[in-house]
């Protein structure tokens, strides 16, 4: 019952932080002039509109990936570089302002909820909601493409270089292989364990997943000022 639980809790986080994430895009692209994702249908909460097939698989297996990306035509903004910046930032700043107003909701369920199977949904309801709002900010702040860092990087940058180049070309690709390497590793420290491939080849594969360990700093870093602030509260 409890993994049953567990599962779906973290199937419905999933759709709720992706679904939310691309319509702050949709929604900050249109506010700033361009009509395109409402054309597109993609201002709009159903999540059915924004799932990426690859993203939402990665995203299941692993705990990182993406949704489809808002077509957005910049050329309809009224102020060029402002527009995109703000449609490039929407979909991390929403993330990590539903992190925060999340973050004490999960408090509330885990000290006053006391009904059994309701309150173990809902605390793996809420704790997936903050976790992979927390996560999916931080992940997409890399600067690889197709994710929002890439665009920010692209909005703030006059001259596209060499850099810019090269991971408009294969940050896709390095964005995969990061993805695929942390599985791998997770895969060999959370099922095969100790037991199996013994205490050096845990911690080694442990240490090997690149983006888990990016990942696990960055949200530590990003996440410390929400649960300190809401700390300060005697729940």
């Amino acid at each position: 019952m409890n993994y049953f639980l567990e599962l779906i809790a973290s199937f419905l986080a999933v759709v709720i932080v992706l679904t939310f994430h691309e319509f702050a895009h949709a929604f900050a692209a249109y506010r700033s002039g361009d009509p395109t994702p409402k054309w597109n249908k993609r201002l709009s909460l159903n999540p059915l509109r924004h799932f990426d097939p690859i993203g939402l698989v990665c995203f299941t297996l692993v705990g990182f990936g993406w949704a489809k990306p808002v077509p957005i035509n910049p050329d309809n903004f009224k102020h060029y570089r402002r527009g995109l910046a703000f449609t490039a930032s929407a979909g991390v700043i929403m993330n990590y302002l539903m992190a925060f107003l999340l973050y004490p909701l999960f408090l509330v369920v885990n000290r006053y909820l006391s009904v059994p199977v309701l309150r173990e949904f809902l605390f793996f309801f809420t704790g997936f909601l903050f976790a992979y709002s927390l996560s999916f900010c931080v992940f997409n702040l890399l600067p690889f493409y197709p994710l929002d860092g890439f665009r920010i990087i692209e909005a703030c940058s006059k001259k596209h270089g060499k850099v810019y180049q090269f991971l408009r070309k294969y940050g896709y690709y390095i964005l995969l292989f990061l993805i695929v390497e942390s599985f791998i590793c997770r895969i060999f420290t959370n099922y095969l364990g100790v037991g199996i491939i013994g205490q050096t080849g845990y911690t080694v594969m442990r240490d090997l997943n690149i983006l888990g360990w990016i990942m696990e700093f960055a949200t530590k870093i990003f996440g410390h000022p929400i649960t300190a602030l809401w700390g300060l509260i005697p729940w």
